[in-house]
């Protein structure tokens, strides 16, 4: 089955690393050709490791008391033993939110935005039903309050009940025979035509959420080292004719590899919600990103439904009428009308349920496979994230400098073309971050040129010292080895 046009989407890399910190040290000290120099790399890096982690102890600690606050769970009861006034309890719950997305931010997740929200629910899917928000449901103030002391670009609309970060892109692939849906596609392909001819074709514009659609780029060729481009493939673009409606094909929806989801629930006349959920997802089709929503509305027919539905409804009215205004009504003709009509509210009906169903197998199946975590759990990982990426940052430019020798911005080329060539893999990450880290660890210098270089390996492991985690090591160590 061939593709009308490809559809592709273009979105901003992310600055990240995305590889294994231990695969990653394993392949720099095997471009070490002296076996001591090797040595002295790999305590270099577990010291680097070690540090950096101190470093965020305590900020990832002050992070974690804050969320014991505002817990969904068990938030309100420790608040309680607090004895705090609302004023005191509003500093801390912003104060949270402060340090949660910075740690967000650090694990390099990017709020999603409204051009990116729309392209990715522009198409369809898995999920084929309408979904929407209850809004009355969440609380307005707490992000509200945080936005306007903290400005960001390019906030989505719905910034104010919720917010979306996404990390990293992926492909999701399924094969089946979708029969229902390419007849569904058929059938939505005869409407719009219909429609098109009495100027009603803007009704098939707006998508499933009720929003109004925007044109999603066609882009065959585009160049460009900050963006990443993935294809969409999807029934709605492709060939379908009686020849290949039996047969079974592959459709294909980029994913965002990781999603965070921060929001509040509403207050109620009785009781003062301030608990703040923080879900974590994976490998989400951008089609079917709805299903992350928090407080969705139980799921209705779609436009389209509501025109066939009415549509059959009308068209078998008006064949009725006019068969008993003949003189002599033709009651053949009023028993092939009547039961044509029946035939297509049933197969609307039964695609609803249909869908209603596989809505809630996908519900299921988020819930065991595609939910990582939410509360404490999420915080763990991203403040793990962190530590891993800055260690990995640190490692890959000081490495870049101790066998390439003195740099300035070209620091930044020289790194992401190693990754390219060890590891196959093309990246973006914050070399500038790197290079402060290693300026307070004090390894590396700045001449007057602006040029940095590195003090030797050997001088590097010096100047860090050792560090709590040998010494316990070293303890162990001794223990283990006596008789």
């Amino acid at each position: 089955m061939e593709t009308k046009e490809k559809e592709i989407i273009r979105l901003e890399k992310e600055t990240v690393i995305p590889i294994l910190k231990s695969k990653l040290m394993t392949t720099l000290t095997g471009l070490i050709a002296d076996p001591s120099i090797r040595a002295e790399f790999l305590k270099f890096c577990k010291r680097v490791e070690y540090t950096i982690r101190a470093w965020y102890y305590l900020q990832f600690e002050d992070l974690m008391q804050l969320h014991s606050l505002f817990d969904p769970e068990t938030g309100a009861e420790n608040l309680e033993q607090q004895n705090l006034s609302p004023e005191e309890i509003d500093v801390l719950e912003q104060n949270f939110l402060k340090y949660l997305f910075q740690v967000i931010d650090k694990s390099n997740f990017k709020i999603a935005n409204d051009e990116e929200i729309d392209v990715a629910l522009s198409g369809q899917y898995l999920l084929n039903l309408p979904i929407t928000v209850d809004d009355t449901k969440l609380d307005k103030e707490l992000l509200t309050r945080y936005f306007a002391k903290h400005h960001h670009e390019n906030l989505p609309d719905f910034a104010d009940k919720y917010i979306i970060f996404r990390r990293g892109i992926g492909i999701d692939q399924t094969t089946d025979y979708f029969i229902l849906e390419k007849v569904d596609v058929l059938i939505a392909r005869f409407w719009a035509f219909l429609l098109r001819l009495i100027g009603l074709k803007e009704t098939l514009a707006k998508r499933s959420s009720g929003q109004p659609k925007k044109d999603v780029k066609k882009i065959n060729e585009i160049a460009d080292k900050d963006f990443e481009l993935v294809e969409r493939i999807r029934l709605e673009n492709m060939e379908i004719s009686i020849s290949n409606l039996l047969s079974k094909t592959a459709i294909q929806e980029p994913t965002f590899e990781r999603i965070i989801v921060v929001y509040r629930k509403a207050s109620n006349k009785t009781k003062k919600e301030r608990g703040i959920y923080v879900k974590h997802f994976q490998k989400i089709p951008m089609a079917d990103m709805e299903i992350v929503l928090p407080e969705k509305k139980n799921p209705g027919l779609t436009p389209v439904d509501w025109v066939r539905f009415l549509g059959s409804a009308i068209v078998g009215l008006v064949a009725v009428i006019s068969s008993l205004k003949v003189p002599s009504a033709d009651l053949w003709v009023i028993f092939a009308v009547i039961p044509t009509v029946i035939y297509n509210i049933a197969k609307i009906y039964i695609t609803y349920q249909q869908n209603l169903a596989t809505y809630q197998k996908l519900i299921t199946q988020f819930m065991y496979d595609k939910q990582l975590d939410s509360g404490r759990g999420t915080l763990l990982h991203l403040c793990d994230n962190v530590i891993q990426q800055e260690v990995k940052e640190v490692i890959i430019s000081f490495f870049i400098l101790m066998i390439q020798g003195k740099a300035t911005k070209k620091l930044d080329k020289r790194c992401k073309k190693l990754i390219k060539k060890k590891f196959g893999k093309s990246c973006n990450f914050d070399v500038d971050d790197a290079v402060q880290k290693l300026e307070k660890l004090r390894i590396i210098v700045r001449d007057a040129n602006g040029q940095h270089s590195c003090v030797d390996i050997r001088s590097a492991n010096e100047v860090i010292g050792t560090t709590t985690e040998e010494i316990v090591l070293n303890v162990e160590q001794q223990v283990n080895d006596m008789p």
